[in-house]
């Protein structure tokens, strides 16, 4: 079929063409983007919106950031591919060098790939290898990617219907969700004890013990931003030694500033024994990794494992600018902004019977809304999930000219998480326009 090339390209056009050409990957289109600049996007009608999601924790730094697109540019006109495990090139090397100067603890020893899910998967190979065991325990309601592999790992039958799997050792637990746990009540330390003693059980009752790793988000994105209490990854890297296994953190959503720290595990002081990374680490640029230190890494012989664009050197050149613009300000501005963002959010939790929890880190937050009239949700503990407000709350501010996610395990959670580049201002606006959004749906009787 001859290529139809029209010049006026509108929002309705290329919604057109990915219901033509792409395979579905989404149920609902959202915002159309011509161009993004910092935290704004642009639809091809002139429309703008304040990104409140930035491509789901990627753009960390903001879009179109100038040193990490001149960074990229001038590695274009050097090379472009020559294959990172085949040909030796600098900029690989010199990012791995850095990873092992910014990431937690003693992890030194980088692998790259393209992507988090990818990262995950090799983390899981790299794990079975240094062990000599096979089973892996994740958390229920977490996600680790959609590959089958990986989504083996992921704790949520919406993203495995139709699907089969190809890990089989494969167990999970509870995860520390305090909202909707029977320990809600608990002190901290009594949570952690109880929460991991449910991952105890798990691992008498569901194993082999033949345990590789444990891996964990350390704030769980698509599970609804579920913030661990401090001692809580800890517990579960002592309970990982105990049955001779490693600590994986999935820091693939919560890493590279997004939530005040570098690295989220840094909140909880536990250094994980492989640490994989994605999304914000080249601000857009496909890039993924997992670290590990070198009595870990060198588990692998030259071969186990391979990827043919995994460290392309534009994407490491793009990664390398991000992590100085990262510890030059924006993380800090995350931190800052995010304490900010906290207090507002808890405003509107104090506020509105429909905001059943407001809760998060940094720049990584949610708004969980329920429905305080259908009684009690899922095992008679919280209110009931009202996953058609969240809808409703989230199409609102898009017509406002607002971008936000919604999910969550029941799809229920507002998500925010913003460039961290973002303003007060913009903040400001944001929550205003969640306020507003809230409001008319009451006031429409949802």
């Amino acid at each position: 079929m001859a290529r139809q090339t029209d010049t006026t390209v509108t929002n309705d056009g290329i919604t057109d063409q990915y219901e033509e050409y792409l395979m579905p990957i989404w149920k609902d289109l959202h915002v159309p983007v011509k161009r993004a600049t910092g935290c704004t996007l642009e639809d091809f009608e002139g429309n703008e919106y304040l990104d409140l999601f930035s491509g789901i924790a990627v753009t960390n730094v903001g879009h179109g950031d100038d040193a990490v697109v001149e960074a990229a540019k001038d590695q274009l006109d050097e090379f472009v591919h020559g294959c990172t495990y085949v040909h030796p090139q600098g900029p690989a090397a010199e990012l791995a060098e850095r990873l092992a100067e910014v990431t937690p603890g003693d992890l030194q020893k980088t692998f790259f790939c393209n992507s988090g899910t990818e990262s995950v998967e090799g983390a899981i190979k790299l794990a079975r290898k240094y062990t000599g065991s096979k089973e892996v325990i994740a958390l229920e309601m977490g996600f680790h990617g959609r590959t089958l592999g990986s989504l083996a790992l992921t704790g949520n039958k919406a993203y495995k219907a139709d699907m089969a799997p190809t890990i089989n050792d494969v167990a999970h637990t509870p995860a520390p969700y305090r909202y909707r746990s029977p320990y809600r009540d608990a002190d901290d330390e009594t949570f952690v004890e109880r929460t991991t003693a449910d991952l105890e059980r798990v691992i008498g009752t569901h194993t082999a013990d033949d345990l590789a790793a444990i891996v964990v988000e350390p704030v769980m994105g698509e599970g609804g931003i579920i913030v661990p209490p401090t001692g809580y990854l800890r517990r579960l890297k002592e309970i990982a030694r105990d049955h001779g296994a490693l600590l994986i953190a999935d820091e693939v959503q919560s890493g590279y500033g997004r939530t005040g720290e570098l690295f989220a595990s840094e909140h909880y002081d536990a250094v994980p024994d492989i640490l994989t990374q994605a999304k914000g680490i080249a601000n857009g640029l496909p890039l993924g990794a997992f670290t590990a230190p070198a009595e870990i890494a060198d588990a692998f012989d030259s071969g186990d494992h391979l990827s043919t664009f995994g460290g392309n050197p534009v994407a490491c050149a793009a990664a390398l600018a991000t992590i100085d613009r990262l510890e030059d300000e924006v993380t800090a501005n995350a931190r800052e902004q995010g304490a900010w963002l906290s207090e507002e959010l808890a405003a509107l939790e104090a506020e509105y019977d429909v905001v059943g929890e407001a809760r998060g880190i940094g720049l990584m937050q949610g708004l969980e809304f329920v429905d305080p009239s259908a009684g009690t949700g899922p095992a008679g503990i919280a209110p009931e999930p009202d996953a058609e407000f969240a809808k409703h709350v989230g199409n609102y501010l898009r017509e406002q000219g607002i971008v936000a996610g919604v999910g969550g395990y029941y799809k229920n959670v507002l998500r925010l998480q913003p460039p961290l580049s973002i303003d007060r201002e913009g903040l400001e606006r944001g929550v205003a326009g969640i306020r507003d959004a809230i409001d008319a749906e009451l006031e429409a009787g949802r």
